[in-house]
């Protein structure tokens, strides 16, 4: 009988783990229940009595806990005062965040169950014929006729580039066709940035910004019908240059709390008495800035005298503000690491406008809004440099792309391109679809631009003097220059990383937290109920799956589409639950507290953002037909992801404060250790020769780039010298061949070439093939210089 009660109590354990890795955590209730009443039947048993108080205990526990209506009353309004300490609070900044955006997949992957199915049958929206013909037109035209060589020497864009982007309504791309502008799509933005940018970078951020940052989105959305008749089309054609005043010297980041005022009061306007504000500002970093005539101003709204009501602080507003109306300094620049857009400082004294001028006019006081951006070329440009370069430089008579000090940069190169523009493009789609992801938003801009810090580093380091050395060849430079500009940028990736991704995640995104946070606020008994034992539920079933499926290394999970990758799937889910349960801890040892442990909540945003960036990956690859040349790409960026992951999960773990609660989780999270490394020596070396070898794959990366003429000096010549060196490999062979065979003897190269055309072992032809490789080379690799200006004490 002994026998029989284990036997029993094994398979209704493994019933019981079954339910709660695939359904509710109180069916697991059913396993003792069930086993308690079998004893009980079974009578004469010596163990019987314990068993059948087990049995009664869990039945009561399953019923109370159960049933709803009665765990409200006997439970869960007892929990609801306990738990309410430990529920993050919620500041003016993030409520603001909460309040603005939309959540898509980042709540999947916070579930710890994403739903992979959803994910593939997600589908972008196709470009249009209209926004293929502008890529292939304007853009390329524009490309063309910016020389970004003399941009950083004249300090801006010539009036002729200047006319083309007004004439063209590069800057109204996001303005609706009713309205005069193009009426493009996210995707279509991005790309259009994306080809620009990698030609010149002050090109792109002019372009950019008016399409991301400036007003015309927020008018779109938000402002009234005489405020979108008036300015959106003198906003498509740049009869208005707009630029957005979000920063100030003591209000960077926290846009919640600026300096920069408007006090409700009436005064005269252009002959009028109205009702009006007096604003003082001190904003800087404004792109555009120097060129604006329209200034969106981001200020607190301050009515002392209560004249709009009750409240005497309105909250954080936004203004449209002519840039020559009295008081308005505006017009001064930054040098911004001597890349020259237009960026500067604009100021206010006392400046008296009407109401009106508020986007949405008075009705939507207090509900400011803050746009986002994005980035990829400078990635697919030093993908496209390093590649070219590794192959045609060569040191010890073999291209330097062969040695594996070079192919370890290059491996970095490709599978963070390939992953970057994987990211570029879901999110891109997903703001097509409607969509105004915050927290993906913000991880796209923060992982993809700390993404192209390394990609161009790893390419200036392939590139070694040459990298460093400045002028129309170095096609670099000016990427490496405008790195900490990316970083800084509409936000600054440390703060972006260690308090919005998570933090806001943490909330917006989690499928239990802002219910249970707003129930508590509301004082809802039975949301709170709803939201807090469903939040029990995922904790446990998190539990059991991420420990189940790191046991079987994602084995057990059972993917969606069949194919070379498709065992990442279950590896991710796997990571996905473990994320859930580590956050969910966090959040219940740290409370509060949690949003102040930046170290902890920058790693928790680590594995959030690589879940995501790892997601893009995968759907990027299934999307794209699963192409043998694309896997190495893939494979490498799927496990540099999970790897980032792991180490974010350990870092978590090895810190926690609470260290019991982080030893309950080690066996659940890491079941048989950290077992994940970073994607081998062996495919790295598979991503790198796809760089110097398969010229479709290196296309493949790179199409989103702008490829100069082959006469252009940098990365025109270049290509030209590649392809005149892929032509000649098999008149190299010949030779190298025809000296190992003895038939030609050991020289210096000019010789060796001569001596196999004398010999007949290549022909006449094949003989100026190859002197023309050599002359092409030899000239791609040569740096710029210029005439020297002596030092006034050698004069």
């Amino acid at each position: 009988m002994t026998i029989f009660v284990i036997l029993t109590l094994l398979v209704l354990a493994a019933v019981s783990i079954a339910l709660l890795y695939f359904g509710r955590p109180y069916w697991a209730w059913v396993g003792p229940v069930l086993l308690g009443f079998l004893v009980w039947r079974a009578g004469g048993v010596a163990y019987s009595l314990l068993f059948k108080m087990t049995a009664i205990l869990a039945g009561s526990a399953a019923v109370l806990f159960g049933l709803p209506i009665l765990r409200r009353h006997l439970v869960t309004r007892f929990l609801m005062r306990a738990v309410a300490p430990f529920l993050p609070r919620l500041g003016d900044t993030e409520r603001i965040a909460l309040e603005a955006g939309t959540v898509w997949w980042d709540r999947d992957l916070f579930s710890g169950d994403p739903d992979w199915r959803k994910l593939l049958d997600f589908q972008a929206k196709p470009l249009t014929e209209k926004e293929r013909a502008f890529l292939e037109g304007p853009v390329e035209e524009l490309c063309g006729m910016v020389d970004d060589w003399e941009v950083s020497k004249t300090g801006d864009l010539g009036p002729e580039v200047w006319e083309f982007l007004k004439k063209h309504r590069f800057l109204g791309m996001i303005i609706p066709e009713e309205y005069g502008g193009l009426g493009f799509s996210a995707q279509a933005h991005s790309l259009v940035v994306t080809k620009i940018s990698s030609r010149s970078l002050v090109a792109g951020v002019t372009v950019m910004v008016p399409n991301s940052l400036g007003p015309a989105e927020l008018l779109h959305h938000y402002g009234t019908k005489e405020q979108k008749d008036y300015y959106l089309p003198r906003l498509a054609t740049a009869e208005e240059v707009p630029c957005f005043a979000l920063t100030e010297p003591e209000a960077g980041s926290d846009a919640a709390s600026p300096r920069s005022t408007g006090i409700v009061c009436r005064g005269n306007y252009r002959g009028k008495e109205v009702l009006g504000m007096r604003l003082n500002w001190d904003k800087r970093y404004t792109t555009l800035a120097p060129v604006a005539t329209v200034i969106g101003l981001a200020f607190r709204l301050l009515d002392p005298d209560r004249v709009l009501g009750d409240k005497k602080d309105r909250g954080i507003n936004c203004a449209l503000i002519p840039a020559d109306v009295p008081g308005v300094e505006i017009g001064e620049r930054h040098d911004p690491l001597g890349v020259p857009f237009q960026i500067g400082p604009t100021r206010g004294h006392d400046v008296f406008v009407p109401l009106d001028f508020l986007i949405g006019g008075p009705e939507r006081i207090g509900q400011g809004d803050r746009p986002p951006g994005l980035a990829v070329a400078g990635a697919e440009l030093s993908t496209r440099v390093a590649g070219a370069y590794a192959t045609v430089r060569e040191q010890f008579n073999m291209p330097i792309g062969r040695f594996e000090g070079i192919e370890e940069p290059l491996a970095r190169i490709g599978g963070m391109t390939y992953l970057m523009n994987a990211a570029r493009k879901l999110t891109a789609a997903a703001v097509d679809a409607g969509e105004r992801p915050a927290v993906i938003s913000a991880i796209v801009k923060a992982y993809l631009t700390e993404g192209m810090r390394d990609v161009v580093n790893d390419a200036m380091d392939i590139r070694a003097g040459a990298g460093i050395i400045r002028g129309p060849r170095n096609i670099l430079s000016r990427a490496y220059q405008a790195i900490p500009i990316g970083i800084t940028v509409e936000g600054a990736n440390i703060l972006t990383r260690t308090m919005i991704i998570f933090g806001q995640g943490a909330i917006r995104s989690h499928p239990y937290v802002q219910d249970e946070i707003r129930a508590v606020e509301e004082k809802d008994l039975k949301r709170f109920d709803r939201a807090f034992f469903g939040h029990v539920g995922s904790v446990f079933r998190n539990a059991v799956r991420s420990m189940l499926l790191g046991l079987t290394f994602g084995r057990l999970y059972r993917a969606p589409v069949e194919g070379k990758l498709s065992s990442f799937f279950g590896r991710f889910s796997r990571m996905s639950a473990a994320f859930a349960l580590v956050s969910d801890t966090a959040m219940v040892t740290l409370g509060g507290d949690l949003k102040r442990r930046e170290k902890l909540s920058g790693r928790l945003a680590d594995v959030l953002a690589w879940l995501y960036l790892g997601s893009s990956t995968m759907k990027r690859f299934v999307d794209e037909g699963q192409k043998e040349c694309d896997l190495p790409y893939a494979r490498w960026a799927c496990a540099h992801a999970l790897y980032k992951i792991q180490v974010a999960l350990a870092g978590v773990l090895d810190n926690l404060e609470n260290r019991v609660a982080a030893w309950i989780l080690l066996p659940f999270i890491f079941p048989i250790g950290d077992r994940l490394r970073p994607p081998s020596d062996a495919l790295g070396a598979e991503v790198a020769r796809g760089l110097l070898e398969d010229r479709e794959a290196r296309l493949r990366l790179t199409t989103e780039i702008y490829l100069p003429p082959f006469h252009e000096p940098g990365l025109g010549r270049l290509e030209a010298a590649l392809d005149r060196i892929v032509e000649a490999r098999p008149v190299e062979k010949k030779i190298h061949q025809a000296v190992r065979a003895g038939k030609l003897k050991k020289a210096d190269r000019k010789s060796l070439i001569a001596q196999a055309a004398a010999a007949g072992v290549i022909t006449a032809d094949e003989q100026q093939r190859i002197q023309a490789a050599d002359e092409i080379r030899l000239e791609v690799i040569q740096v710029d210089s210029f005439a020297a200006k002596k030092a006034p004490a050698l004069q």
